[in-house]
This record gives C-alpha cells, sequence and structure tokens, in this order.
C-alpha cells in the first residue's frame, strides 16, 4: 500500500506543474489525502469490516469533499485534480494512470443490481463537471470532455463530448456527426407515453 501511495505523489508531481516538492503534495493536496485514505478503507472493506471501511471513507469526505465508496477498486497513479465534488459508487473499477477532475460523478442509474457503476481503463481522462452513469466501461486512452454525461461504452482511443455523450474523435481521426438522426430524447419519451396511452384505452374499451 505505500509503495502505491508513494507512486500516488509522484503521479501528481509529473502532471501538475505547481507541484513543489513531494511532501507539498503527500500533506497537502486533498485528491492524494483522499486516495491514501481510500487504500485504508478499501482494505477494511476486503477483509468484511465495514463499518471501519465506512468510517474511514466518511471522514476521507468530510476532510477533501471528495468521496469514495471503500468498495471501489483503484488501480495506480490516480490523479484527482483539485477534486471538490467528486463522487465514486461501490462497484466502480477504476485503472492506471487515470486523471479526474473536480465534480465528476462515477455513478449508477439505480436500475441495475450487483454491477452498478463504471469501469475505467487506462490512462483514462475524465474532466470537470463530468457523469459516467451504469455500469459499462471507457475504453483505454479516452478522453470524456467536461460536462458531458456518458450513458454507454465508450470504445479504447475515444473522445466524448455532449448530453448524453457521443464519440467525436477515435483513434486520432474526427467521426462525422449525423445532426439530422440524432434522436430527440423529448419525443422519444412522448411516443412512448402516447402509445401506452392507447394501450389503456383499448384496455378500458374491452372492459
Amino acid at each position: 500500500m505505500f509503495k502505491r501511495i508513494i507512486e500516488d505523489v509522484n503521479a501528481v508531481r509529473e502532471r501538475d506543474p505547481a507541484a513543489r516538492s513531494f511532501w507539498e503534495v503527500f500533506f497537502l493536496y486533498p485528491g492524494v489525502k483522499a486516495i491514501r485514505m481510500h487504500r485504508l478503507a478499501h482494505f477494511y472493506y476486503k477483509h468484511n469490516l465495514k463499518f471501519l471501511a465506512r468510517f474511514v471513507s466518511q471522514r476521507a469526505v468530510r476532510k477533501t469533499g471528495i468521496e469514495i465508496h471503500p468498495g471501489a477498486t483503484i488501480g495506480r497513479r490516480l490523479v484527482i485534480d483539485h477534486g471538490v465534488g467528486i463522487v465514486i459508487g461501490e462497484t466502480t473499477e477504476i485503472g492506471d494512470d487515470v486523471l479526474i477532475y473536480q465534480g465528476v460523478t462515477l455513478g449508477g442509474t439505480g436500475k441495475d443490481v450487483g454491477k452498478r457503476h463504471p469501469t475505467i481503463g487506462n490512462n483514462v481522462m475524465i474532466s470537470a463537471g463530468a457523469k459516467v452513469l451504469g455500469p459499462f466501461k471507457i475504453g483505454d486512452n479516452s478522453r470524456v470532455a467536461a460536462g458531458a454525461v456518458v450513458l454507454s461504452e465508450v470504445p479504447p482511443n475515444s473522445t466524448v463530448v455532449g448530453v448524453p455523450a457521443r464519440v467525436v474523435k477515435q483513434d486520432g481521426k474526427r467521426v462525422a456527426l449525423d445532426q439530422i438522426h440524432i434522436p430527440d430524447p423529448v419525443k422519444q419519451k412522448m411516443d412512448a407515453l402516447e402509445e401506452r396511452i392507447q394501450l389503456l384505452e383499448a384496455a378500458l374499451k374491452e372492459k
């Protein structure tokens, strides 16, 4: 665990030009503190000391504003930049060399059981305010734009933007967007309601 913590600190120093020393990052960076406390909480969680695990994780929330469920699995050299408002759910899995900015949610939709939260591949960047919701994977070397809402799987080496998020670049090449045939979520909902009304009216007539 200590080796992982040292790697986490050095990863921040490599990515953050404002970081001046190892000890400054270790003691004063809230993202590093949150990850450090999570590694302890996760150890307790894996050894079925769930109360202690939750105690440590809630203490980390109060100290850093970053909420990581003790059940979440975090790989090596995770960098949380700024970090305030980040929420990471219980069944989230995060690979190595991932960069996460403030306001990110790695959560569920409330519709799934078991594996409810996303799997983040290696060398992924998730920008400020992005929401990744559901039990799917963000592929290796992908980028999630600020404010994006990701509701389905993202292929490796992709950049996704928008609400809901869509791929705009893959393997270094821009993906052509069909602006005409983008589904309208409001129209889809209205169509579903109209269909439901028709079914109910038919059922009433049969009575």
